[in-house]
């Protein structure tokens, strides 16, 4: 078994304010015998993989360096998965996010600026470093090929979370601080496909696969992020999206991606699916720091069903070093600890309508992929009363597969030692996109192997052989991927008022604060949206109204 540790596999470095979006043209512009910028900098290979770094902190810092509700916590908070939660004095933007409704929160008109920002300086740091290709003296070409391929994947992963939010946003495509309108949604995606499939043409087959390279982009990952994408767009639009060219991708040019990532046998399902998850596979030392070596499962960050994920280091601080997962603890049970379960702020609580749609008694994912309060005796826990009168929204479900850890002596297990802060040293790996989630895809694109790869995942869970037709495949990721950030998606690409109808059936009875409340939905201010979210108004006014707010918010 692989121990539940950080891991430094990619020096993932902050590198100079000369990537910042933030920066004006003038600063770029100041010439420095020390300090990097657009000058003296991007001239040789060295220069361009630690620029590539960069980039990739660029992308981490989306969940490092976030707002109150990362892509993750969003993705999860506006499907039929989870409530919003918090506590009962928090402000009522989780609530604002799940209803799709402004009235439920008036005040709270830029829930989303910080991501927007820390987006768009990402992209802003992909920019640059694609732009100065030409300057740079490769050495190497296989190096060039799959730097350049790193960063116009990492490109098209920051677009696909923004684009999919919020659906229109300016398209920039070289660093600027332009006042730019927002785009055709189109455009944006054919970017995306031309970025992945620069990154599946040039990145090598092995290239960046092992332990050590756990966290950089593969051919296979960005094949699988191609079929990704092309599922959304061509559901969510109702066409088939194009390359910048305005070449035509159809649904066989996705099928070839996720079968090249079978066909290549890098990856295999972990044989028990609990431990691909550290709360559900850790069993820590009584009265101590620790996990029993003997009773722990955990499977690791790096393991063999694991394509692509975010990864995190436990060294944050309040200093503006952002290298944790900081959304983690947003995810815990409000204030209690119940060892291997840690405490946090009780976002996101779980919804009991979609737990007992998709989990029944026979599936192993229904106790390794939520927690059952009742069930695992966390109610008679000594934090529990306290911490259960200060959550709203409270189900007696909480989130397994993402939640803090904690010692069995009450010590934050975000170190060895316990001594590291709980709030911002987590540093759970993000799994942005798993092998049972390519066979799904696969199956779904209409593979000739689609019974197989379906059956692959139910086998491992533990139910029986079922026919691999489109609502069986789509009803398998809402139990195989629960929440992963990925269910919102899935209903939103089955169009607007199935995600609306999905959302409504999840209303149901709460607590708030000990005290029985409902939760209720308006459908057609969900269908109004058109399931994006809303653009920070500080933004639109900071563009002079060139932005346009999103229909329905």
């Amino acid at each position: 078994m692989n121990n539940f540790k950080s891991k430094i596999s990619l020096a993932l470095l902050l590198i100079s304010g000369a990537f910042m979006s933030s920066c004006s043209e003038s600063f770029l512009d100041v010439s420095s015998k020390t300090e990097p910028n657009s000058e003296n900098y991007y001239k040789t290979e060295s220069q361009a993989l630690r620029a590539l770094y960069g980039c990739y902190d660029g992308w981490r810092q989306v969940s490092s360096n976030p707002g109150a509700y990362s892509f993750l916590m969003a993705s999860s908070i506006m499907s039929d998965e989870c409530y919003g939660g918090a506590g009962v004095g928090d402000g009522y933007g989780a609530q604002l996010i799940d209803r799709f409704d402004k009235a439920a929160a008036p005040s709270e008109m830029n829930v989303f600026e910080q991501e927007w920002k820390v987006y768009y300086a990402g992209v802003f740091r992909c920019n640059t470093l694609i732009v100065s290709d030409p300057n740079i003296a490769w050495e190497d070409e296989t190096n060039h090929t799959r730097i350049m391929g790193e960063c116009r994947a990492l490109r098209a992963l920051l677009y696909f979370d923004m684009v999919r939010l919020w659906g229109n946003i300016p398209l920039f495509t070289e660093p600027s601080n332009d006042n730019k309108e927002q785009a055709d949604p189109q455009d944006v995606y054919a970017l995306i496909f031309d970025d992945l499939r620069y990154a599946i043409d040039h990145i090598e087959a092995d290239d960046n696969l092992g332990e050590n390279n756990y966290g950089r982009i593969t051919k296979y990952a960005a094949e699988a992020l191609f079929a990704r994408a092309y599922l959304f767009y061509s559901g969510y639009y109702g066409a088939e999206p194009v390359y910048s060219d305005g070449t035509s991708i159809n649904r066989q040019e996705a099928l070839a991606a996720v079968e090249d990532v079978i066909a290549q046998g890098k990856y295999e399902l972990v044989s028990d699916f609990k431990n691909l998850w550290p709360a559900a596979s850790l069993v820590p030392v009584k009265g101590s720091t620790g996990w029993d070596q003997e009773k722990s499962t955990y499977a690791g960050d790096y393991n063999s069903e694991v394509i692509l994920a975010q990864n995190f280091t436990p060294t944050q601080n309040y200093d503006g070093d952002n290298d944790a997962n900081r959304w983690l603890v947003n995810l815990g049970m409000r204030n209690i600890n119940a060892s291997p379960y840690g405490k946090g702020w009780g976002i996101a609580t779980l919804t009991p309508s979609y737990f007992r749609q998709f989990f029944d008694a026979r599936d192993v994912r229904r106790t390794a992929s939520a927690i059952d309060l009742a069930a695992e005796g966390v109610t008679s826990v000594s934090d529990y009363n306290s911490g259960y009168k200060d959550w709203r929204e409270y189900t007696g479900l909480n989130f397994k597969k993402y939640t803090p850890l904690v010692f069995d002596n009450g010590l934050p297990a975000t170190n060895p030692d316990g001594t590291a802060d709980f709030m911002i040293n987590n540093a759970q790996p993000w799994v942005i996109v798993r092998y049972a989630d390519v066979l799904l895809m696969a199956a779904e694109l209409g593979s000739p192997n689609a019974n197989e790869y379906l059956n692959r995942i139910r086998s491992r869970a533990g139910l029986p052989h079922a026919e691999a037709n489109k609502q069986n495949i789509l009803d398998e990721r809402a139990r195989e991927l629960a929440y992963e950030g990925i269910r919102y998606w899935d209903l939103l690409r089955q169009g607007v008022e199935v995600m609306a109808d999905a959302v409504v059936r999840s209303g149901g009875t709460v607590q708030n604060g000990g005290k029985n409340a409902e939760i209720a939905y308006d459908k057609a201010k969900i269908i109004a949206t058109k399931g994006l979210s809303q653009i920070p108004a500080n933004q639109i006014s900071l563009s002079h109204g060139v932005l346009k707010q999103n229909p329905g918010w």
